[in-house]
């Protein structure tokens, strides 16, 4: 697989994810350095639809922002697939289809199909069994090896370390070759988790959640993989879009926040606008 996540953690590990809510904002990522990207479930609900993380979008709706995304990056892609959408077929569809739209890994959780935030109360979790076949229906979609299968796992806020270790080693004997214990909330508990399994590690560090602002340092040192940070940007843009917005509606004009603002030259050394721009000139140029 060219755009592999297991290729990047031979070379840098933790691994930091960013969060990517649409093809500019993946731009910007790339050129700020940042080698790994995440298109987070919340995230197409919030920002492509203006709804919650409440299982209110569909396959199709991630698959297409997924396209977008992967159009203008060669970046790896992890996707949030939440429960995958369905029976056993249907998450041998939604893996399969993930994949020919360019995803590089997806993970699969074991809360109710009526799912809920990560770091909200209340989360419903599925058997172990069932949550086994979900991810032996997306392994048996997979054909390459390093396509990263991540078992997500909220039963930390139910069932502590003890359940949380049973289950995640369960998942990994099912096929899954990545684990995203969610919601957890000491560095001692991350160590636990990450000596206790066989595969790569994810921390999800997602800010006003459950889990503190750890370091990087202090994840490595606990044993983590990959750190996740599924909505940092994200949250910034709207509220500086926020701010700009009561700027319109209140002020006579907008010079006391235009230096929040990216100008119109980064905007365009981004999107490589002046190569394009060329490529029109010579066009009209030979005519």
């Amino acid at each position: 697989m060219k755009n592999s996540f297991f290729e990047l953690l031979k070379n840098e590990k933790p691994l930091s994810v960013a969060g990517t809510i649409n093809s500019y904002t993946a731009l910007l990522a790339k050129k700020s350095g940042v080698k790994s990207l995440y298109i987070s479930g919340a995230g197409v609900a919030n920002a492509s639809y203006g709804l919650p993380d409440l299982a209110l979008t569909s396959l199709d709706n991630v698959l297409e922002d997924l396209r977008r995304i992967r159009g203008v990056s060669d970046l790896p892609i992890l996707v949030d697939c939440d429960t995958g959408w369905g029976s056993a077929l249907n998450i041998s569809k939604t893996t399969r289809e993930m994949i020919a739209s360019g995803a590089s890994g997806i993970h699969i959780e074991d809360q109710a199909s009526d799912k809920r935030c990560g770091h909200r109360p209340n989360k419903e979790i599925v058997s172990t069994e069932e949550m086994c076949d979900r991810i032996k229906a997306a392994k048996d979609a997979v054909t390459d090896e390093n396509f990263m299968l991540m078992a997500r796992t909220d039963a930390f806020a139910n069932e502590g370390i003890e359940g949380t270790i049973e289950r995640s080693n369960k998942y990994i004997d099912a096929g899954a070759n990545a684990l995203f214990p969610e919601a957890i909330n000491s560095l001692d508990d991350y160590k636990v988790i990450s000596e206790s399994v066989s595969v790569p590690v994810l921390a999800n560090i997602t800010e006003f959640g459950l889990t503190p602002l750890f370091t990087k340092q202090e994840l490595k040192e606990a044993g983590i993989s990959l750190i996740l940070h599924p909505l940092s940007a994200f949250r910034a843009m709207s509220k500086a879009a926020s701010e700009v917005y009561s700027a319109i509606s209140s002020e006579e004009n907008l010079e006391g926040i235009i230096e929040k603002m990216q100008s119109r030259d980064e905007l365009y050394e981004i999107l490589d606008y002046h190569t394009y721009e060329k490529k029109i000139d010579d066009l009209f140029s030979k005519e």
